[in-house]
Protein backbone atom coordinates (compact mmCIF):
# COMPACT_ATOMS: atom_id res chain seq x y z
CA UNK A 1 0.00 0.00 0.00
CA UNK A 2 1.30 3.44 -0.90
CA UNK A 3 1.90 5.69 2.12
CA UNK A 4 2.11 9.47 2.34
CA UNK A 5 5.52 10.72 1.30
CA UNK A 6 5.66 13.23 4.13
CA UNK A 7 6.45 10.41 6.56
CA UNK A 8 9.41 9.28 4.47
CA UNK A 9 10.58 12.71 3.39
CA UNK A 10 11.19 13.77 6.97
CA UNK A 11 13.65 10.94 7.54
CA UNK A 12 17.38 11.55 7.31
CA UNK A 13 19.82 9.37 5.42
CA UNK A 14 21.17 8.63 8.89
CA UNK A 15 18.36 6.08 9.12
CA UNK A 16 20.13 4.14 6.37
CA UNK A 17 23.61 4.10 7.89
CA UNK A 18 25.69 6.06 10.33
CA UNK A 19 27.63 8.98 8.87
CA UNK A 20 30.67 7.88 6.93
CA UNK A 21 29.61 4.24 6.46
CA UNK A 22 29.37 2.16 3.31
CA UNK A 23 25.88 0.80 2.56
CA UNK A 24 23.72 -0.67 -0.18
CA UNK A 25 20.00 -0.42 -0.93
CA UNK A 26 18.62 -3.65 -2.35
CA UNK A 27 15.18 -4.35 -3.78
CA UNK A 28 14.97 -3.26 -7.41
CA UNK A 29 14.62 -5.90 -10.09
CA UNK A 30 16.97 -4.28 -12.59
CA UNK A 31 19.85 -1.83 -13.00
CA UNK A 32 19.68 1.53 -11.20
CA UNK A 33 19.31 4.22 -13.87
CA UNK A 34 18.65 7.35 -11.76
CA UNK A 35 19.23 8.63 -8.21
CA UNK A 36 17.93 11.76 -6.50
CA UNK A 37 18.63 13.01 -2.96
CA UNK A 38 16.59 15.56 -1.03
CA UNK A 39 18.03 18.22 1.25
CA UNK A 40 17.17 16.03 4.24
CA UNK A 41 19.00 13.04 2.75
CA UNK A 42 15.97 11.13 1.45
CA UNK A 43 17.03 8.88 -1.42
CA UNK A 44 14.92 8.04 -4.47
CA UNK A 45 16.02 5.54 -7.12
CA UNK A 46 14.75 4.86 -10.63
CA UNK A 47 15.34 1.53 -12.29
CA UNK A 48 15.18 -0.51 -15.46
CA UNK A 49 12.43 -2.42 -13.62
CA UNK A 50 10.03 0.51 -14.36
CA UNK A 51 9.79 1.52 -10.69
CA UNK A 52 10.81 4.36 -8.39
CA UNK A 53 12.00 3.40 -4.92
CA UNK A 54 11.72 5.86 -2.02
CA UNK A 55 13.97 4.57 0.72
CA UNK A 56 13.26 4.41 4.45
CA UNK A 57 16.16 2.31 5.65
CA UNK A 58 15.98 -1.02 3.85
CA UNK A 59 12.18 -0.82 3.48
CA UNK A 60 11.40 1.03 0.25
CA UNK A 61 8.14 2.64 -0.72
CA UNK A 62 7.58 1.54 -4.31
CA UNK A 63 6.10 4.05 -6.75
CA UNK A 64 4.77 2.01 -9.66
CA UNK A 65 3.19 3.44 -12.78
CA UNK A 66 5.77 3.74 -15.55
CA UNK A 67 5.46 1.28 -18.41
CA UNK A 68 9.20 1.20 -19.17
CA UNK A 69 12.57 1.96 -17.59
CA UNK A 70 12.84 5.01 -15.31
CA UNK A 71 15.83 7.10 -16.47
CA UNK A 72 15.49 10.41 -14.63
CA UNK A 73 14.39 11.75 -11.25
CA UNK A 74 13.99 15.14 -9.58
CA UNK A 75 12.83 16.02 -6.06
CA UNK A 76 11.34 19.34 -4.95
CA UNK A 77 11.65 20.97 -1.56
CA UNK A 78 8.06 20.03 -0.65
CA UNK A 79 8.70 16.32 -1.24
CA UNK A 80 7.20 16.05 -4.72
CA UNK A 81 8.99 13.48 -6.86
CA UNK A 82 9.25 13.72 -10.65
CA UNK A 83 10.18 10.63 -12.66
CA UNK A 84 10.60 10.07 -16.39
CA UNK A 85 11.65 7.26 -18.66
CA UNK A 86 11.49 5.11 -21.73
CA UNK A 87 7.68 5.30 -21.89
CA UNK A 88 7.99 8.95 -23.07
CA UNK A 89 6.14 10.25 -19.99
CA UNK A 90 6.80 12.16 -16.76
CA UNK A 91 5.06 11.05 -13.56
CA UNK A 92 4.48 13.55 -10.75
CA UNK A 93 4.19 11.93 -7.31
CA UNK A 94 2.72 14.52 -4.94
CA UNK A 95 2.82 12.53 -1.75
CA UNK A 96 -0.64 11.13 -1.15
CA UNK A 97 -2.37 7.84 -1.93
CA UNK A 98 -3.54 9.21 -5.27
CA UNK A 99 -2.23 7.99 -8.60
CA UNK A 100 0.56 10.10 -10.08
CA UNK A 101 -0.14 12.90 -12.50
CA UNK A 102 1.05 11.91 -15.98
CA UNK A 103 2.69 14.53 -18.21
CA UNK A 104 2.72 13.45 -21.85
CA UNK A 105 3.90 15.14 -25.02
CA UNK A 106 7.36 13.83 -25.84
CA UNK A 107 7.75 11.40 -28.73
CA UNK A 108 10.91 9.71 -27.45
CA UNK A 109 12.44 8.47 -24.22
CA UNK A 110 13.12 11.08 -21.53
CA UNK A 111 16.62 10.89 -20.04
CA UNK A 112 16.98 13.95 -17.78
CA UNK A 113 14.87 16.29 -15.64
CA UNK A 114 15.61 19.62 -13.95
CA UNK A 115 13.54 21.88 -11.68
CA UNK A 116 13.82 25.65 -11.82
CA UNK A 117 15.13 27.25 -8.61
CA UNK A 118 11.64 28.35 -7.57
CA UNK A 119 10.14 24.96 -8.42
CA UNK A 120 7.64 26.52 -10.82
CA UNK A 121 8.97 24.94 -14.00
CA UNK A 122 10.18 21.43 -14.85
CA UNK A 123 12.46 20.87 -17.84
CA UNK A 124 12.89 17.53 -19.60
CA UNK A 125 15.48 16.28 -22.09
CA UNK A 126 14.21 13.79 -24.66
CA UNK A 127 15.59 11.63 -27.42
CA UNK A 128 12.91 13.09 -29.69
CA UNK A 129 15.31 16.05 -30.00
CA UNK A 130 13.26 18.49 -27.94
CA UNK A 131 13.30 20.08 -24.48
CA UNK A 132 10.02 20.04 -22.60
CA UNK A 133 9.04 22.93 -20.32
CA UNK A 134 6.28 21.92 -17.90
CA UNK A 135 4.73 24.71 -15.76
CA UNK A 136 3.77 23.34 -12.36
CA UNK A 137 0.64 25.51 -12.21
CA UNK A 138 -1.01 23.10 -14.66
CA UNK A 139 -0.76 25.30 -17.75
CA UNK A 140 0.20 23.83 -21.11
CA UNK A 141 3.77 22.67 -21.73
CA UNK A 142 6.09 24.15 -24.34
CA UNK A 143 8.76 22.36 -26.36
CA UNK A 144 12.06 23.89 -27.47
CA UNK A 145 13.15 22.50 -30.81
CA UNK A 146 16.52 23.12 -32.45
CA UNK A 147 18.96 20.35 -31.63
CA UNK A 148 19.91 18.06 -34.49
CA UNK A 149 19.87 14.95 -32.30
CA UNK A 150 18.62 13.53 -29.00
CA UNK A 151 18.77 15.89 -26.02
CA UNK A 152 20.60 14.22 -23.12
CA UNK A 153 20.69 16.76 -20.27
CA UNK A 154 19.35 20.13 -19.10
CA UNK A 155 20.28 22.64 -16.36
CA UNK A 156 18.55 25.88 -15.37
CA UNK A 157 20.55 29.14 -15.23
CA UNK A 158 19.99 32.82 -14.40
CA UNK A 159 17.54 32.05 -11.61
CA UNK A 160 15.37 30.03 -14.01
CA UNK A 161 15.31 32.58 -16.84
CA UNK A 162 17.62 30.48 -19.00
CA UNK A 163 18.37 26.83 -19.62
CA UNK A 164 21.45 24.92 -20.80
CA UNK A 165 20.94 21.78 -22.90
CA UNK A 166 23.35 19.08 -24.06
CA UNK A 167 22.77 16.89 -27.08
CA UNK A 168 23.98 13.94 -29.08
CA UNK A 169 24.55 16.47 -31.87
CA UNK A 170 27.70 17.53 -29.98
CA UNK A 171 26.44 20.92 -28.83
CA UNK A 172 25.63 22.66 -25.58
CA UNK A 173 23.11 25.46 -26.07
CA UNK A 174 21.74 28.22 -23.85
CA UNK A 175 18.05 29.04 -24.23
CA UNK A 176 15.92 32.01 -23.23
CA UNK A 177 13.00 30.50 -21.30
CA UNK A 178 10.59 33.37 -21.95
CA UNK A 179 11.05 33.50 -25.72
CA UNK A 180 12.04 29.86 -26.29
CA UNK A 181 14.88 31.03 -28.53
CA UNK A 182 18.46 29.84 -28.53
CA UNK A 183 20.60 32.50 -26.89
CA UNK A 184 24.08 31.06 -27.29
CA UNK A 185 25.88 28.10 -28.83
CA UNK A 186 28.19 27.34 -25.91
CA UNK A 187 30.07 24.25 -27.14
CA UNK A 188 30.45 22.41 -30.43
CA UNK A 189 32.05 19.08 -29.51
CA UNK A 190 33.04 16.47 -32.07
CA UNK A 191 31.06 13.77 -30.27
CA UNK A 192 27.71 13.67 -28.53
CA UNK A 193 27.49 15.27 -25.09
CA UNK A 194 25.73 13.16 -22.47
CA UNK A 195 25.99 15.12 -19.22
CA UNK A 196 26.40 18.68 -17.90
CA UNK A 197 26.92 20.19 -14.44
CA UNK A 198 26.54 23.93 -13.82
CA UNK A 199 28.02 26.07 -11.06
CA UNK A 200 27.07 29.69 -11.75
CA UNK A 201 28.43 30.92 -8.43
CA UNK A 202 31.95 29.83 -9.34
CA UNK A 203 31.43 30.56 -13.02
CA UNK A 204 31.89 27.14 -14.62
CA UNK A 205 30.09 24.52 -16.65
CA UNK A 206 31.38 20.93 -16.84
CA UNK A 207 30.40 18.38 -19.48
CA UNK A 208 30.98 14.70 -20.29
CA UNK A 209 30.85 13.24 -23.78
CA UNK A 210 30.52 9.99 -25.68
CA UNK A 211 34.23 9.94 -26.54
CA UNK A 212 35.17 10.15 -22.85
CA UNK A 213 35.89 13.87 -23.01
CA UNK A 214 35.36 15.51 -19.60
CA UNK A 215 36.01 19.22 -19.40
CA UNK A 216 35.08 22.35 -17.46
CA UNK A 217 34.75 25.72 -19.17
CA UNK A 218 34.59 29.31 -17.94
CA UNK A 219 31.06 30.65 -18.38
CA UNK A 220 32.20 34.14 -19.35
CA UNK A 221 35.07 33.47 -21.72
CA UNK A 222 34.30 29.93 -22.86
CA UNK A 223 37.91 28.97 -22.13
CA UNK A 224 38.72 25.50 -20.87
CA UNK A 225 39.39 25.54 -17.14
CA UNK A 226 40.22 21.85 -16.89
CA UNK A 227 40.51 18.82 -19.13
CA UNK A 228 39.75 15.78 -16.98
CA UNK A 229 39.62 13.29 -19.84
CA UNK A 230 40.98 9.85 -18.96
CA UNK A 231 39.97 8.16 -22.23
CA UNK A 232 37.31 5.97 -20.64
CA UNK A 233 34.15 6.15 -22.65
CA UNK A 234 31.39 7.12 -22.65
CA UNK A 235 30.75 9.52 -19.77
CA UNK A 236 27.33 8.51 -18.39
CA UNK A 237 26.96 10.43 -15.12
CA UNK A 238 28.16 13.83 -13.92
CA UNK A 239 27.11 15.36 -10.60
CA UNK A 240 28.35 18.09 -8.26
CA UNK A 241 28.05 18.05 -4.48
CA UNK A 242 25.68 20.36 -2.56
CA UNK A 243 28.56 22.65 -1.59
CA UNK A 244 29.75 23.03 -5.17
CA UNK A 245 33.32 21.93 -4.41
CA UNK A 246 33.29 18.37 -5.75
CA UNK A 247 32.38 16.85 -9.09
CA UNK A 248 31.70 13.13 -9.58
CA UNK A 249 32.09 11.49 -12.99
CA UNK A 250 30.87 8.00 -13.92
CA UNK A 251 31.82 6.23 -17.14
CA UNK A 252 31.02 3.21 -19.26
CA UNK A 253 33.97 1.24 -17.94
CA UNK A 254 32.82 1.29 -14.33
CA UNK A 255 34.94 4.04 -12.77
CA UNK A 256 33.91 6.92 -10.52
CA UNK A 257 36.22 9.92 -10.63
CA UNK A 258 35.97 12.54 -7.86
CA UNK A 259 37.29 15.99 -8.72
CA UNK A 260 37.97 18.92 -6.37
CA UNK A 261 36.52 21.75 -8.45
CA UNK A 262 38.35 24.42 -6.45
CA UNK A 263 41.64 23.49 -8.11
CA UNK A 264 40.40 20.88 -10.64
CA UNK A 265 42.43 18.13 -8.99
CA UNK A 266 41.36 14.49 -9.33
CA UNK A 267 41.21 13.33 -5.71
CA UNK A 268 39.91 9.80 -6.35
CA UNK A 269 39.73 7.53 -9.37
CA UNK A 270 37.81 4.51 -8.12
CA UNK A 271 36.99 1.25 -9.90
CA UNK A 272 33.39 1.05 -8.72
CA UNK A 273 32.26 -2.01 -10.66
CA UNK A 274 34.13 -4.98 -12.08
CA UNK A 275 31.82 -5.17 -15.07
CA UNK A 276 29.54 -2.72 -16.79
CA UNK A 277 28.89 1.04 -16.61
CA UNK A 278 28.05 3.56 -13.92
CA UNK A 279 24.60 4.76 -14.96
CA UNK A 280 23.76 7.11 -12.08
CA UNK A 281 25.49 9.19 -9.40
CA UNK A 282 24.32 11.45 -6.58
CA UNK A 283 26.05 12.96 -3.58
CA UNK A 284 24.64 12.54 -0.09
CA UNK A 285 23.02 15.64 1.38
CA UNK A 286 26.18 16.44 3.37
CA UNK A 287 28.41 15.84 0.33
CA UNK A 288 30.53 13.27 2.18
CA UNK A 289 29.35 10.13 0.35
CA UNK A 290 28.66 9.22 -3.26
CA UNK A 291 25.66 7.07 -4.21
CA UNK A 292 25.98 5.08 -7.44
CA UNK A 293 23.98 2.76 -9.66
CA UNK A 294 25.12 0.34 -12.36
CA UNK A 295 24.12 -3.05 -13.74
CA UNK A 296 23.74 -4.50 -10.25
CA UNK A 297 20.17 -3.81 -9.03
CA UNK A 298 21.50 -2.31 -5.78
CA UNK A 299 22.38 1.28 -4.99
CA UNK A 300 25.88 1.49 -3.52
CA UNK A 301 27.07 4.32 -1.29
CA UNK A 302 30.75 4.92 -0.52
CA UNK A 303 32.19 7.49 1.91
CA UNK A 304 34.35 9.56 -0.43
CA UNK A 305 37.34 9.94 1.86
CA UNK A 306 37.74 6.16 2.21
CA UNK A 307 36.21 4.89 -1.05
CA UNK A 308 39.57 3.67 -2.37
CA UNK A 309 39.69 1.25 0.56
CA UNK A 310 36.31 -0.28 -0.29
CA UNK A 311 35.43 -2.98 -2.78
CA UNK A 312 33.51 -2.49 -6.04
CA UNK A 313 29.98 -3.58 -6.89
CA UNK A 314 30.38 -7.33 -6.81
CA UNK A 315 28.71 -8.99 -3.81
CA UNK A 316 25.61 -10.90 -4.85
CA UNK A 317 25.81 -9.73 -8.47
CA UNK A 318 22.79 -10.86 -10.55
CA UNK A 319 22.91 -13.68 -13.05
CA UNK A 320 23.13 -11.35 -16.05
CA UNK A 321 26.64 -10.38 -14.91
CA UNK A 322 27.95 -13.93 -15.30
CA UNK A 323 30.98 -14.52 -17.48
CA UNK A 324 29.70 -15.33 -21.02
CA UNK A 325 32.62 -17.73 -21.56
CA UNK A 326 31.15 -20.10 -18.96
CA UNK A 327 27.75 -20.37 -20.67
CA UNK A 328 26.18 -22.49 -23.37
CA UNK A 329 25.03 -20.55 -26.41
CA UNK A 330 21.37 -20.74 -25.33
CA UNK A 331 22.18 -19.37 -21.88
CA UNK A 332 24.35 -16.67 -23.44
CA UNK A 333 21.44 -15.53 -25.64
CA UNK A 334 19.17 -15.45 -22.61
CA UNK A 335 21.66 -13.44 -20.55
CA UNK A 336 22.15 -10.94 -23.38
CA UNK A 337 18.52 -10.50 -24.42
CA UNK A 338 16.27 -11.53 -21.55
CA UNK A 339 17.87 -11.79 -18.12
CA UNK A 340 17.75 -8.13 -17.05
CA UNK A 341 13.97 -8.10 -17.52
CA UNK A 342 12.86 -11.66 -16.68
CA UNK A 343 13.31 -14.31 -14.00
CA UNK A 344 13.22 -18.05 -14.70
CA UNK A 345 11.70 -18.86 -11.33
CA UNK A 346 8.17 -18.22 -10.03
CA UNK A 347 7.51 -14.58 -9.22
CA UNK A 348 8.41 -11.58 -11.37
CA UNK A 349 10.60 -10.10 -8.57
CA UNK A 350 10.05 -6.46 -9.58
CA UNK A 351 11.66 -7.07 -12.96
CA UNK A 352 10.76 -5.05 -16.04
CA UNK A 353 9.15 -8.16 -17.52
CA UNK A 354 7.07 -11.07 -16.18
CA UNK A 355 8.48 -14.32 -14.85
CA UNK A 356 9.18 -16.90 -17.57
CA UNK A 357 8.49 -19.83 -15.24
CA UNK A 358 5.98 -22.14 -16.95
CA UNK A 359 6.39 -20.20 -20.21
CA UNK A 360 5.67 -22.95 -22.74
CA UNK A 361 1.96 -23.39 -23.37
CA UNK A 362 1.08 -20.20 -21.48
CA UNK A 363 -1.07 -17.51 -23.06
CA UNK A 364 0.70 -14.15 -23.31
CA UNK A 365 -0.31 -11.53 -20.77
CA UNK A 366 -1.44 -13.89 -18.00
CA UNK A 367 1.22 -13.76 -15.24
CA UNK A 368 -0.73 -12.55 -12.23
CA UNK A 369 1.97 -10.47 -10.49
CA UNK A 370 2.87 -8.40 -13.56
CA UNK A 371 1.16 -5.35 -15.09
CA UNK A 372 1.07 -5.75 -18.87
CA UNK A 373 0.74 -3.16 -21.61
CA UNK A 374 -2.58 -2.95 -23.45
CA UNK A 375 -0.92 -4.73 -26.39
CA UNK A 376 -0.66 -7.99 -24.42
CA UNK A 377 -3.77 -7.79 -22.23
CA UNK A 378 -6.17 -10.29 -23.75
CA UNK A 379 -3.60 -11.51 -26.27
CA UNK A 380 -4.27 -14.74 -28.17
CA UNK A 381 -0.56 -15.61 -28.44
CA UNK A 382 0.44 -18.94 -26.88
CA UNK A 383 4.16 -19.16 -26.09
CA UNK A 384 5.83 -22.14 -27.76
CA UNK A 385 8.84 -22.87 -30.00
CA UNK A 386 7.22 -21.16 -33.00
CA UNK A 387 6.00 -18.00 -31.28
CA UNK A 388 9.22 -17.44 -29.29
CA UNK A 389 11.26 -17.88 -32.47
CA UNK A 390 9.00 -15.42 -34.29
CA UNK A 391 9.24 -12.87 -31.48
CA UNK A 392 13.02 -12.63 -31.81
CA UNK A 393 13.12 -13.16 -35.58
CA UNK A 394 11.29 -9.92 -36.44
CA UNK A 395 11.55 -8.22 -33.03
CA UNK A 396 8.96 -7.63 -30.28
CA UNK A 397 7.67 -4.30 -31.63
CA UNK A 398 6.85 -5.91 -34.99
CA UNK A 399 5.53 -9.15 -33.49
CA UNK A 400 3.36 -7.44 -30.85
CA UNK A 401 2.79 -3.82 -31.94
CA UNK A 402 2.57 -1.53 -28.91
CA UNK A 403 4.46 -3.82 -26.55
CA UNK A 404 6.71 -2.21 -23.93
CA UNK A 405 9.29 -4.97 -24.46
CA UNK A 406 12.56 -3.42 -25.74
CA UNK A 407 13.12 -3.67 -29.49
CA UNK A 408 15.69 -6.40 -30.11
CA UNK A 409 16.24 -9.18 -32.62
CA UNK A 410 18.26 -12.38 -32.78
CA UNK A 411 19.09 -12.68 -36.46
CA UNK A 412 20.71 -16.12 -36.38
CA UNK A 413 18.24 -19.02 -36.63
CA UNK A 414 20.64 -21.23 -34.67
CA UNK A 415 20.92 -18.66 -31.87
CA UNK A 416 17.12 -18.50 -31.67
CA UNK A 417 16.87 -22.30 -31.61
CA UNK A 418 19.46 -22.49 -28.83
CA UNK A 419 17.57 -19.86 -26.83
CA UNK A 420 14.28 -21.75 -27.24
CA UNK A 421 15.92 -24.99 -26.08
CA UNK A 422 17.43 -23.25 -23.05
CA UNK A 423 14.11 -21.66 -22.11
CA UNK A 424 12.23 -24.96 -22.48
CA UNK A 425 14.68 -26.61 -20.09
CA UNK A 426 14.91 -23.81 -17.53
CA UNK A 427 11.28 -22.64 -17.38
CA UNK A 428 9.52 -26.00 -17.07
CA UNK A 429 7.64 -26.42 -13.78
CA UNK A 430 9.14 -29.15 -11.62
CA UNK A 431 6.20 -31.47 -12.06
CA UNK A 432 6.75 -31.37 -15.84
CA UNK A 433 10.38 -32.35 -15.42
CA UNK A 434 9.59 -35.62 -13.62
Amino acid sequence: MRRAFATCAALSVATLASAGEFFTLNGHGGPIMAIAVSGSGQIATGSFDNAVGLWNGEDPLWLDGHEAAVNALAMSGDGTIYSAGDDFTIRVWRGADNAPEVLAGHRGKIVALALSPDGALLASASWDGTIGLWPQDGSAPRFLDGHAGPVNDVAFADGGAALYSASADGSIRLWNIETGQERQRVIEHGFGINEIALNEGDGWLAYGAVDGGTRAIDLQSGDTLADLTLERRPILALEQDPGGTRLAVGDGEGYIMIVDSRDWRISHDFRATERGPIWALAFSADGESIHAGGLDPRLYSWPIDTMDEMGPMETGAPEYLKDPATMTNGERQFMRKCSICHTLTPGSARRAGPSLHGLFGRRAGTVEDYSYSDALDGSSIIWNETTIDGLFDIGPEEYVPGTKMPMQRITSAQDRADLVAYLRDRTAPEEDEK
